[in-house]
C-alpha cells in the first residue's frame, strides 16, 4: 500500500524528532516536537528527496520563505500542493 503524502511527511518529521509517528499531531509546530533550525533544514531536504520536489524554503531566512512551516498541518498542505503541481 502506498503511503499518503501526510503519512510520509509525518514519518520524515517523526524521524527527525526521534519520536514515533503516532506522537506527531497535525496542530503541533516543529519546535513543539523538539526540531531545531538544523533539523528543519534536514527535514526539508528529506521531504524534497522523498517526493522529488523542490521546496521554496530559504534556510538562511525561514521567515522570508513562502513555504509555511507554522505547523505540521501547514507543512503537509504545502507539500500536497507541490506534489499536485508537479503531477499536473
Amino acid at each position: 500500500m502506498t503511503q499518503s503524502v501526510q503519512e510520509r511527511v509525518i514519518a520524515i518529521i517523526a524521524e527527525q524528532a526521534v519520536i514515533d509517528p503516532s506522537e506527531v499531531g497535525m496542530d503541533q509546530t516543529l519546535e513543539d516536537l523538539g526540531i531545531d533550525s538544523l533539523g528543519l533544514v534536514e527535514s526539508i531536504f528529506a521531504i524534497e528527496e522523498a517526493f522529488d520536489i523542490s521546496v521554496p524554503f530559504n534556510a538562511n531566512d525561514p521567515k522570508e520563505s513562502s513555504f509555511d512551516i507554522s505547523s505540521v498541518a501547514s507543512i503537509v498542505a504545502a507539500i500536497e500542493g507541490l506534489v499536485a503541481a508537479q503531477a499536473a
